[in-house]
């Protein structure tokens, strides 16, 4: 009964050695025997030959020189040329390790990649790349940028950057706002910062309604939208993003979208390459509070019948080639190119030059009759705000000296108030 009562080990399963089965010797706690190889097969004879097993390393410790998955030492590069760009960086240069939060299948995620894709082939530093943001859903974008920085306040991104170019001429500041943000809020800024031609790029994602705060309409909104905050339809009239900074005598006016990556990655080009503010509206869809808002410009479909691709120099055509839009008086109004009554001589040649005709392109907006237009609408050179600024800094030192700030704060209206 005594030996009944003695604890048993337990049996391994067959073909398991080690001196806790043969010999009756106890292993660790938690620690499994080794399995028994094949007849006649060592553990070195599935090494090379003088190659000897590694040795092991304690939890968590990788061997010396390895580095973490994806991580590439310090100045290598792919193979071949060496980077997307001259500089030898890639999109992974510009990439960051936050977890990017927007919906699954928001057109953001486009627009980010596209922009990482670019700026390896732009020459600026680095270090001298800043991107600026207001508020809303696009305002997340400095987060996943490597580059310098800023995640401001509801509207004053334009606010920011002017300031920053005008202290430091030298960078390259870009601004990411929205519909919302860009044009209620902060629709003074955008203006004035359009009027000054300050040498930025912005660009407005324009996904008609506010996604952030979960589905309210927004200054481009259609007409009759239905919204938590327009339960039975916006009776505001839409800004048109494009007419409105024309009014506001800007110097470069371009449209895109966020499902066109090769037209949306030029764009984003021509407009940093543009001296002075480089306005880019991106058509961008928002699949959880207003889906397909722009699905028949954007989708196989519609996207030939409903589209106009604009180029400076080149005719006004459009579907394949079979339509083309001519100038009839003052008014745009397509014409049917398959027959014997028009060519493409017949149309209208684009002139980005042009501020008449950019305004006439720029009021297409949403009309059943004509194709909504995207490119470069116009694009003129004049001198930039900050390159007037320091040259009107230089022009007062070069006359009137450096001068002194104790000297300056007691010149003028200055007075003694005694006991």
């Amino acid at each position: 009964m005594a030996d009944d009562k003695k604890p048993r080990k337990p049996t391994l399963p067959p073909g398991m050695g080690g001196k806790s089965a043969a010999a009756g010797g106890k292993l660790p706690p938690g620690k499994r025997p080794a399995p028994t190889l094949p007849p006649g097969k060592s553990a070195s004879a599935t090494l090379p030959p003088g190659k000897r097993p590694p040795a092991k390393l304690p939890p968590g410790k990788r061997p010396p020189g390895k580095l973490p998955p994806g991580k590439r030492p310090p100045g290598a590069r792919p193979p071949g040329v060496g980077g997307d760009g001259a500089s030898g960086l890639t999109r992974a240069d510009f990439s960051t390790d936050q977890d990017v939060r927007w919906c699954p299948g928001c057109g953001d995620y486009a627009i980010l990649a596209t922009v990482q894709r670019l700026m390896p082939e732009i020459d600026t530093p680095k270090e001298n790349v800043v991107f600026i943001s207001g508020i809303g859903c696009s305002s997340r974008f400095p987060y996943y940028m490597k580059t310098y920085g800023m995640h401001s306040i509801h509207g004053r991104a334009p606010t920011i950057a002017t300031g920053l170019k005008a202290s430091r001429p030298e960078l390259d500041v870009w601004i990411v706002t929205g519909d919302g943000d860009g044009l209620s809020i902060g629709g003074n800024h955008l203006i004035h910062l359009m009027r000054r031609n300050v040498n930025v790029q912005l660009l407005l994602f324009n996904n008609q309604i506010y996604g952030l705060t979960k589905g309210q309409y927004s200054p481009t909104s259609e007409k009759g939208k239905v919204t938590k905050s327009t339960p039975f339809g916006s009776i505001d009239h839409p800004f048109n993003p494009s007419a409105l900074v024309l009014g506001a005598d800007a110097t470069f006016v371009a449209r895109t979208m966020d499902r066109d990556p090769k037209h949306l990655k030029r764009m984003l080009r021509e407009t940093h390459d543009h001296r002075g503010t480089g306005f880019l509206e991106i058509y961008q869809n928002c699949n959880i509070f207003n889906d397909g808002a722009f699905f028949e410009y954007t989708e196989k479909a519609t996207k030939s019948d409903r589209t106009i691709f604009v180029e400076n120099g080149k005719p006004l055509v459009y579907a394949g080639g079979t339509m083309g839009l001519r100038l009839n008086g003052l008014k745009l109004e397509p014409i049917d190119l398959t027959g014997d009554k028009w060519s493409k001589d017949d149309c209208l040649v684009h002139d980005e030059t042009s501020v008449e005709l950019a305004g006439v392109i720029g009021r297409m907006f949403r009309v059943d009759t004509l194709p909504q237009p995207f490119g470069v609408f116009y694009r003129v050179s004049r001198p930039t705000y900050e390159d007037q600024l320091h040259s009107q800094i230089q022009d007062v030192l070069d006359r009137r000296g450096k001068g002194k700030l104790g000297e300056l704060l007691n010149s003028g209206d200055t007075w003694e108030v005694s006991g």
